[in-house]
């Protein structure tokens, strides 16, 4: 563990026994998860809870439902997981992924978030699952594992020190398109998806693309303005840019122009000088919690 997780741990009284799957006698001897299982029962979880094209979600109706029982069911044996087993970067991307989203879910109705995920300070450092023995936040699994160790936007320094066995499975280099599959239960992230290994990259392009056409980019041909979602700021060394996108922010201009319409795409690749700025980041909770108790 770093001084820096050290630090916030003791901020938010968090131990490494704050897990949201606790061991309670439940695992037989000896089990283990299957990491492709973990796409199945998300893949109920994406059904039971979506409620409108929009994608907003109902956690009222998610909390209630016997898929979210099975996905309870299936995080204990994940206490016995060893990632290791992950045998290439496809199934990597893909378990770490769906775990970070089904995570964010399911804290959310652990701990009964209404408005948004900022109700709960350190929520993300907060909201974790015991992997193998270990313990992984999902900031551990955001910037710890998919983003290959890198410092948290705000806060300089490495998740995970030298001698961290997670360090291990610290994913290099880091595959920007990530932002756009990583959830964090907020109206300005993507909407939910499932992530099968065997279709991941393909998966990779199409959400980055949804999320770039979605309102992600706005090209303002007129007036020769782009705005940008507050992601391509955060995470701006991740496009190319440096730390949060002070100087020249062609690269996250670069980054985007393949996924835009032709008509944007082309304006943007036709040389001039582009004005960038940065849309607020909406924390407002992606969904509702309907009327009736779980």
């Amino acid at each position: 563990m770093s001084l820096i997780e050290s630090l916030i741990n003791l901020r938010y009284g968090i131990s490494k026994d704050t897990v949201l799957n606790p061991d309670r006698g439940g695992m037989p001897p000896g089990g283990s998860a299957d990491p492709d299982r973990l796409g199945e029962v998300l893949l109920g979880l994406r059904s039971q809870a979506a409620v409108s094209v929009e994608d907003d979600l109902d956690y009222g109706e998610l909390a209630r439902s016997e898929a979210y029982a099975n996905y309870r069911r299936h995080l204990l044996e994940l206490r016995s997981f060893d990632p290791s087993m992950l045998a290439d970067r496809e199934r990597q991307l893909a378990f770490w992924i769906n775990l970070y989203n089904g995570l964010v879910l399911d804290a959310v109705i652990q701990w009964r978030i209404m408005r948004s995920v900022l109700e709960l300070p350190g929520f993300f450092w907060r909201a974790a699952y015991n992997i193998g023995g270990l313990r992984y936040s999902a900031n551990d699994i955001e910037n710890g594992i998919v983003r290959g160790n890198a410092p948290h936007p705000a806060i300089p320094g490495a998740p995970f020190g030298r001698a961290d066995p997670r360090r291990a499975f610290s994913m290099m280099p880091t595959d920007p398109r990530v932002h756009f599959a990583l959830v964090c239960a907020s109206r300005s992230c993507p909407p939910v998806a499932v992530y099968d290994p065997d279709r991941v990259n393909e998966q990779l392009d199409q959400a980055t693309r949804s999320f770039i056409r979605g309102g992600g980019v706005k090209v303002d041909g007129a007036r020769r303005r782009v705005l940008l979602s507050r992601i391509f700021q955060w995470y701006a060394v991740d496009f190319g840019a440096h730390w949060f996108a002070i100087g020249d922010r062609g690269p996250l201009l670069r980054f985007a122009a393949p996924y835009l319409e032709s008509d944007d795409a082309l304006r943007l690749t036709t040389g001039g000088i582009w004005s960038v700025s940065f849309t607020r980041y909406d924390w407002s909770l992606n969904g509702l919690w309907s009327a009736k108790e779980p």
